[in-house]
């Protein structure tokens, strides 16, 4: 098992924010720009650990290299049910540089856009002011 898998399953919040890169770029499946930087980053995940209820990672497939990981997941946001995977590239030094995560049905989506927007101050103040 993946060291990340491992802690978001222990719901070590520090062990993620740990693997991240500090330049980490995490590609969010309800917003159009990209997120850079460990702090915003860190922010989304543990808001998104508020958010989703009975998450599961049901598939880890990995590049022979070890630099990249899919990590593929279910969730209930709202009671809304979805799949969705998250795409990890790692550094040098192991650490997460790029993440985008990818969600389905629409329904799902829809869902994780309301719960996430509704945190979003919350997730601005936790990283400093970044929007």
């Amino acid at each position: 098992m993946h060291p990340f898998r491992k802690a978001v399953e222990a719901g070590d919040k520090e062990a993620v924010a740990a693997l991240l890169a500090e330049n980490v770029v995490f590609t969010s499946p309800v917003a159009f720009k990209p997120y850079p930087g460990k702090a915003i980053t860190a922010a989304i995940l543990n808001a998104v650990s508020e958010v989703f209820e009975d998450f599961t990672y049901i598939r880890e497939i990995a590049n022979p290299d070890g630099r990249d990981h899919a990590l593929v997941f279910t969730a209930t946001v709202n009671g809304r049910q979805l799949t969705g995977c998250d795409f990890l590239h790692f550094d040098e030094e192991g650490r997460i540089d790029d993440f985008m995560v990818m969600v389905r049905p629409l329904s799902g989506a829809n869902a994780l856009a309301a719960a996430m927007g509704a945190k979003f101050d919350e997730i601005a103040r936790a990283a400093g002011g970044h929007e």
